[in-house]
């Protein structure tokens, strides 16, 4: 069972566009109403075990501060804003949808943003650091970034999207890091690291995968008389993706050593697309589908997107040394 999930987890870009299908033909065919009381626990299963491999302790730790800096300049001073502007070029007449790209480009870094940096030989230690920090920070920033870019165009109450942060991301967040300080006193760090930590991220794909699968059953009467939604959505993905992936690269490339600068790319366009699923489809009720149903579609260009760039970076940075990657999660 854990071999499948590692293999699904590896192959997201292959098992989503399966749910969403699954998921539209259920939608299609039967009632899709009782799904939402599976919103719930889907969202634990998807949010929990990434935390529990989350090192903390990793923010306290030096040597790369240039980068973290840059890093979380672009994360929260210009991807917020480029998502805004993409989302109301694209989807004026759809808040929602532009919610979903907005909610997309709000919170910063997955654990894959460490499988990435590693399988492209950059600094691993910064992109460690890079995902505590941009998560705890895009937490923390995205009501206060929805509020002030989207608060005119969507229904919200500032309060209640908080308090959906506090159960979705740091609950989880404390339970996790009890769960890692109960192992490692109870079977020691090294079994941890080695053994039971690397169960933990691939249970959250099935969390993925089932919210994916639900977002797609509520949706699907709107997709089946509007299939070119679907493209809809594609486009400004992808130009979202394609500027912050150049941007990213520009700067990284003037202002950083190679393995920082891989770090800060991938630290920078990762987007903890989990989070912001859950955000979504928890905080803002039935309309949240719409938003639910283009993150979902990011998953695919994100994913594509990031194993093209390993491909290119020998010629974009030059060659590096082998570095292990460390897979902590979707």
């Amino acid at each position: 069972m854990f071999r499948l999930l590692q293999t699904i987890t590896k192959n997201l870009i292959i098992a989503i566009p399966i749910m969403m299908g699954a998921g539209f033909l259920y939608g299609l065919f039967f009632d899709a109403g009782w799904l939402k009381s599976m919103i719930v626990p889907f969202t634990f299963l998807m949010v929990y075990p990434m935390m529990v491999t989350l090192k903390v302790k990793s923010v306290f730790e030096g040597g790369d501060g240039k980068a973290q800096i840059l890093t979380q300049l672009i994360n929260f001073g210009l991807v917020p804003f480029l998502a805004a502007a993409v989302g109301l070029l694209f989807f004026g007449d759809r808040p929602y949808m532009a919610l979903g790209l907005l909610l997309a480009g709000l919170v910063p870094t997955s654990g894959m943003t460490i499988s990435w940096t590693g399988f492209a030989k950059g600094n691993m230690s910064a992109a460690i650091k890079m995902t505590v920090i941009g998560l705890i920070l895009g937490s923390l920033a995205t009501p206060v970034y929805v509020e002030a870019l989207m608060g005119a165009a969507i229904e919200m109450r500032l309060t209640a999207v908080f308090r959906q942060i506090v159960y979705i991301v740091f609950l989880p967040m404390a339970l996790g890091f009890l769960t890692q300080r109960f192992l490692v006193a109870r079977y020691g760090q090294s079994a941890f690291k080695k053994t039971l930590g690397p169960k933990f991220p691939p249970l959250s794909t099935l969390g993925v995968l089932g919210i994916v699968f639900v977002a797609l059953a509520l949706k699907a009467g709107t997709i089946a008389g509007s299939p070119g939604v679907l493209v809809d959505i594609l486009i400004p993905l992808a130009l979202l993706y394609a500027v912050n992936f150049t941007l990213s690269t520009v700067v990284g490339k003037w202002m950083l050593p190679r393995g920082d600068a891989i770090a800060l790319v991938y630290g920078s366009v990762m987007r903890n697309l989990s989070i912001a699923l859950a955000i979504a489809i928890n905080a803002f009720g039935d309309k949240g589908s719409d938003a639910a149903l283009v993150i979902a579609m990011a998953y695919i260009v994100q994913v594509q997107s990031a194993a093209w760039y390993v491909r290119f970076t020998p010629h974009i940075f030059g060659v590096g040394r082998e570095v292990p990657a460390e897979a902590e999660g979707a």
